[in-house]
This record gives structure tokens, sequence and C-alpha cells, in this order.
């Protein structure tokens, strides 16, 4: 029986990963472009053009489907040169990639302020710990509910249909493994917020902020774009832009 679930679970993770075409997409910037202002901690947004990409940005209303961690080019792990990212696959599990892979696509570059290079590479060697991790493609209905592009689920329980799977195996979902890393140092991606009374008798009836941790499985992409705790970057975008170089038609 699981040997049957895990051929079912790769069929469909194959039928979800296969790539449609886009109308009206935003024209991308070059590699070149895009590598000259990465930074290594960066997570980098992408709208994916795979057929579980359209679910994913209509259940958390928005443009970005998928996330990678930007490693840098002179990393020293034990992979090839020219892969500059770490991302969850849900076919391929944890894996480093290169640029090639976002080759036509729209993304963002989300940029964690106040992190030291110690925090960043504890940050990258904490995802980069979890290579080679897999979902467990036995659970089918997870990736049975994307199937539908457009499902019919109430705005309150979409961030809930999100999570594949739960505990391990959710480490081979994108935004669950960058979360999980910048957690790891206890940095904030978009953390709960809860007011606590504080028990003060120099300030009766006065309270406080405090974070709660989300839970990991829980994050989206589009979380590390609201998060104010990441500036975002556009690429090609400074301050010598003129507007009027801009090559209008007739």
């Amino acid at each position: 029986m699981n040997n049957f679930l895990s051929i079912l679970g790769k069929l469909l993770a194959r039928y979800l990963n296969h790539s449609v075409h886009q109308h009206g997409i935003i024209p991308p910037q070059s590699s070149d472009q895009l590598l000259a202002t990465l930074q290594p901690g960066d997570v980098l947004l992408v709208e994916g053009n795979r057929r579980v990409s359209t679910a994913i940005k209509y259940l958390t209303q928005s443009t970005w489907s998928h996330a990678a961690l930007f490693i840098g080019s002179d990393h020293g792990y034990a992979v090839p040169t020219d892969h500059y990212f770490i991302e969850a696959d849900t076919l391929a599990g944890v894996r480093t990639i290169g640029i090639e892979e976002f080759g036509g696509m729209n993304t963002r570059i989300c940029r964690p302020l106040g992190l030291s290079s110690l925090d960043c590479h504890r940050v990258i060697d904490h995802a980069m710990a979890q290579l080679g991790h897999q979902y467990d493609l036995r659970n089918v209905w997870d990736l049975a509910r994307y199937l539908i592009s457009t499902p019919p689920v109430p705005q309150a329980y979409r961030r809930q249909m999100i999570a594949l799977g739960s505990g391990d195996p959710s480490r081979a979902i994108c935004s669950t493994l960058i979360a999980q890393a910048f957690q790891f140092i206890r940095y904030p991606v978009l953390p709960i917020m809860e007011s606590r009374s504080v028990d003060s008798p120099l300030c009766p009836g006065c309270v406080k902020e405090v974070m709660h941790i989300r839970h990991h499985s829980l994050f989206a992409p589009r979380d590390f774009d609201i998060s104010p705790y990441f500036q975002v970057i556009k690429v090609g975008l400074d301050t010598d832009f003129d507007f009027r170089s801009l090559p209008w038609a007739d």
C-alpha cells in the first residue's frame, strides 16, 4: 500500500510541477542584474509558472508562489559552484539550484534587516543542513488539494490549507524551509502579536505587546514580502532612473 501511495504521489507531484503558460507577465530582470543585487541571506520570491503555483497564489492572495534562499557564490559548500540558491521542491526535495531555474519569471528580493554576517551564516547553515530532505509523497491528499487551481476554501482557512503535511516532512516546502532557518536564530518573519497586562503597582492597567513564533508550516512566500523585518529590493531601480528614456510606442 505504501509503494502504491508513493507512486501515486510522484505522479501527482509531477503533474502539479508541470509548467503552464502565463499571460501578461512583467518583463523579468536579467540574471546578471539579479546576481549583482542579491546578498547572502536574501529571500528570492518567485511568481511561479507551475500548475500548483496558481493554487498557492489564489490561497495566499499574492503574486508569489515560491521562495528560495540566496547562499551566495562564495559559499564553500560541497555543491556546484554555480548553485547560488537553496530551495525546497515538492518533487525533488531540498536542493541547491542555479539562477537559470528562475529565467523568464517575475521575482522580488526580500532582505532581512539588521542581520550580522555570523547570523547570516547560521541561517544558511541551518537551511543547508536540510539538503536531501523530501516531502513524504505517500500523503497524496496533501497534493490532491492543489488539483483545483482555485479551491473553494473560506478565506479564514486558506493559510492552513497551504501547509503540506506536518512535522519533519513539511521541511520540504519552500517557505517552511526558509522560515525555520530564520526562526533558528530567533529572527522574526511574521510573528503573532499578543497584548499582555503588566502586573506592576506603578502601572496599573498597562499592557505590553509580546511576540509569539508562528508555526513554520503556516508560512507562505508572501509573508516575507509583507514582513516589516524584510526590506523589498527592486532590481535595476536606482537613483539614476529616468522615466523619459523609456522606449514608449508611438
